[in-house]
């Protein structure tokens, strides 16, 4: 990474505060990259919908050759199944439309595909959980910044030039509106109270310690062995093992530190101090091992409010 890659990638370094008061790094997604997610997403969303529409064609026209009928000229029956066809339509048009940004959204990894392909995701600008409300309203907007405009778009014919204009004025206008704010936020960001921040694909094994004594829940340091119940282990969830995987990888001691403490706290041991590092590493291992157990059982803990 050269100079001014540095330089602009530092001058996208944020602080989020979490809701127990821990500051965690985070560098926002620059505009081309959003850009690129997006294209992905609208690309990944067009196939799907022409794969759909193809299939439910092939579907109509077979109806109408087992019936022996025209689809210019059906008779009732067949009318009747080319209608139900045609809802159907319509109506997995309108999941597409808005249930793909909402269900990849609304997942513990907060990402579409396209961002998962360029290694972005979206955060909640309070440090908190992204809510159901937050992506809902992001979303929601998205449709008067981008495909309103569009679909006005295509709806003017060439000779409307009044309404061609009105429309592209309309989509620059949102189009352009991460230009004319600091953390490059969109309509919807600024509505919903996200962001969108980097998240690189890294294993947390070639981070975190994979000795057998940290395995175990053991410290090297104090030769404490650390071991927690199931009720100590069930009041967090993904989302607070995601958090915990951030501190231990980022390693800075005053995050380690309240971390330790807010956990502590939170299962009624007593912190101490002096070994706080041990002590995560080895309730992320067997929050994370508990966690993954009840998803093989169908059971999914998203955070400690669930």
């Amino acid at each position: 990474m050269n100079a001014r890659a540095i330089q602009a990638k530092a001058g996208r370094q944020r602080m989020q505060v979490t809701p127990e008061g821990i500051a965690l790094p985070a560098v926002l997604a620059s505009r081309g990259t959003r850009f690129g997610a997006l294209l992905i997403d609208l690309v990944i969303m067009g196939v799907a919908m022409g794969v759909t529409s193809l299939v439910l064609l092939l579907a109509a026209a077979g109806l109408n050759t087992a019936t022996g009928g025209r689809i210019d000229n059906p008779d009732a029956e067949l009318k009747s199944a080319l209608e139900f066809v045609i809802i159907l339509w319509i109506a997995a048009m309108f999941l597409f439309r808005y249930g793909y940004f909402l269900f990849f959204e609304l997942g513990p990894r907060g990402a579409t595909p396209g961002k998962r392909m360029t290694g972005i995701r979206i955060a909640a600008r309070d440090g908190g959980r992204l809510s159901a409300e937050m992506v809902l309203a992001r979303n929601l907007l998205r449709d008067i910044e981008l495909f309103m405009p569009i679909g006005l778009v295509f709806s003017a014919g060439e000779t409307d030039g009044v309404t061609w204009l009105a429309a592209m004025g309309w989509f620059m206008i949102f189009a352009l509106f991460p230009f004319f704010n600091k953390d490059r936020l969109r309509a919807g960001d600024l509505i919903a109270g996200t962001w969108v921040v980097e998240a690189p694909r890294r294993r947390l094994e070639a981070v975190l310690s994979t000795t057998a004594t940290a395995r175990a829940g053991t410290s090297a340091a104090t030769g404490a062995a650390y071991r927690f119940g199931d009720a100590e282990l069930s009041v967090y969830g993904e989302y607070e093992l995601q958090t915990l995987e951030r501190v231990l990888r980022e390693n800075r001691r005053e995050a380690l530190v309240s971390v330790h403490e807010a956990i502590c706290r939170k299962i009624g041991w007593n912190p101490g101090a002096g070994d706080e590092r041990a002590f995560l590493e080895a309730y992320y291992t067997q929050l994370r091992a508990r966690l993954e157990a009840g998803m093989r059982m169908g059971k999914r803990k998203a955070d400690k409010f669930t």
